[in-house]
């Protein structure tokens, strides 16, 4: 049995770090994209409830847990940092809104 590697798989040892590598860079890639549509997509639904006055606390609620559910599905493993960094602001803002306690 040969103990050598063979020079297939020392090449392929020579590149893993670069695989790893762009693996990791496409990884933080995708992770910042989810979090500019999570970004997006709080600022919308807090504008569109600061600005319709049209709308019913039932549909803002609505829009609110919507936009709950889509975040934790962008970051399922997450729900502690949106409880601590979302949620707080779109309470302030429904209380401010709609006048509630």
């Amino acid at each position: 049995m040969n103990q050598f590697p063979s020079a297939s798989s020392r090449s392929l040892c020579q590149h893993l770090p670069q695989l790893e590598e762009q693996q990791s860079n496409q990884e933080k890639a995708e992770e910042a994209q989810r979090i500019r549509r999570l970004d997006v997509l709080m600022q919308m639904v807090v504008d569109l409830i600061e600005s319709d006055r049209s709308l019913p606390v039932e549909q803002a609620s609505l829009m609110v847990a919507n936009a709950r559910r889509l975040a934790l599905a962008l970051f399922p493993d997450k729900t502690l940092a949106f409880d601590l960094l979302y949620w707080p602001r779109l309470q302030r803002m429904m209380r401010r809104r709609y006048q509630m306690q």
